[in-house]
C-alpha cells in the first residue's frame, strides 16, 4: 500500500474509532457503598438508586402481625444472628412490598442494603452473590411480584440459590420475595390426581411435591389476607391523617370509600391508600376554587 494511501486509511480507521467510543455509555463511577442504600441489578452490574421509595413502618396499618415477624428476622440479620430467607404471600395490595421496603428504613442505619432483581434477572443470583459476599454491609435481595412456570430457568436459580447449591449461600445475603401464589407456582386441579393415602397419611404426587420444595426453601412464611371493611374504611383514615387532611363530612366519606373499593373490586391497602390520594386532591381543588 502506497504511503499515502496508508494514511488516508489510518484516518479513516481513527475517525471509526471515535465514532464508536462516542456511542459507548459514559464509563460507571464506583458505587458509593455509604449513601447507595437501594441498589438494583440491571443487565449485569449493580447500579444506586437515586430516589428509593420511602416507606415507614409506622405508615403499615392493619398488618401488626405480619410486621413484627419481618422485622425481627430482619433485625436478627442486621446483628449477625441467624435468620431466614422469607416469602410474603397472599392477597394483592396488602402492603407485602412495602413491609420489604419498611426494612430499609428501619434498619438503614444499621447497614442493611436491599437491592431490587426482577424475576427474569434472577439466573443472575451467583453473579449478584459473588458481588455482594465480600462486603460488610448486610444485603437483602428484594423480589418482588414474585411467580415462575415450572420450566424457568429464573425458577432453578432461585431454588439453588435458596438451598441446593453445592457452593455456601453468602453469610450477609438473605432473599426477600412477594407474591400472590403461596407456592410461587401455578396449581391445577391435575396435580392433585397422582395424590394417595398411606397409612391415613396423605402423600403428594411429583407435581405437587415439586411445586412445594420451591415455596418451603425460605425458612419465614408470612400470608396477607384481604382486608374487611372496618380495616379498610381505618386505613383510609390513616393516610387522610398523614396526608394532613381533616375530615368534616365523616358519612360522605365513609359512602365515597366504598364506593371507590366497590369500582375496583378490593379492599385492599393499595386501593386505601389510591382514595385517600384521591378525595386529599379533590378537597384541596374545592379550597383552591372558592
Amino acid at each position: 500500500m502506497a504511503e499515502q494511501d496508508w494514511g488516508a486509511f489510518l484516518e479513516r480507521a481513527e475517525a471509526l474509532m471515535a465514532r464508536l467510543e462516542s456511542m459507548l455509555p459514559p464509563a460507571r463511577a464506583p458505587l458509593d457503598w455509604e449513601r447507595a442504600r437501594a441498589l438494583r441489578w440491571r443487565r449485569g452490574r449493580l447500579e444506586a438508586i437515586a430516589h428509593p421509595q420511602r416507606v415507614e413502618l409506622a405508615s403499615l396499618r392493619n398488618i401488626e402481625r405480619q410486621v413484627q415477624l419481618v422485622a425481627r428476622n430482619t433485625r436478627q440479620f442486621v446483628q449477625g444472628l441467624p435468620a431466614n430467607n422469607a416469602l410474603l404471600w397472599g392477597s394483592r395490595g396488602t402492603g407485602k412490598s412495602s413491609l420489604i421496603k419498611a426494612m430499609l428504613d428501619e434498619f438503614g442505619e444499621q447497614g442493611l442494603r436491599l437491592v431490587e432483581v426482577e424475576p427474569q434477572e434472577l439466573v443472575d443470583l451467583p453473579l449478584i452473590s459473588a458481588e455482594l459476599r465480600d462486603r460488610p454491609e448486610r444485603f437483602i435481595i428484594f423480589c418482588d411480584d414474585l411467580s415462575f412456570e415450572a420450566d424457568d430457568a429464573a425458577y432453578k436459580a432461585l431454588k439453588a440459590a435458596l438451598d441446593g447449591s453445592l457452593a455456601a449461600p453468602p453469610e450477609n445475603v438473605l432473599i426477600y420475595a412477594s407474591s400472590n401464589r403461596r407456592h410461587l407456582l401455578p396449581e391445577y386441579l391435575e396435580d392433585n390426581a397422582h395424590s394417595r393415602l398411606v397409612d391415613t397419611e396423605l402423600h403428594h404426587g411429583e407435581a405437587v411435591e415439586e411445586k412445594i420444595s420451591l415455596s418451603e426453601r425460605f425458612g419465614l412464611w408470612v400470608s396477607f389476607h384481604p382486608f374487611n371493611q372496618d380495616a379498610y374504611l381505618a386505613i383510609v383514615h390513616g393516610w387522610l391523617e398523614e396526608l394532613g387532611v381533616t375530615v368534616t363530612d365523616a358519612e360522605r366519606l365513609r359512602a365515597d370509600a366504598l364506593r371507590y373499593a366497590l369500582e375496583r373490586g378490593s379492599r385492599s391497602g393499595r386501593v386505601a391508600w389510591q382514595f385517600a390520594r384521591d378525595w386529599a386532591g379533590r378537597q384541596g381543588l374545592a379550597r383552591a376554587e372558592r
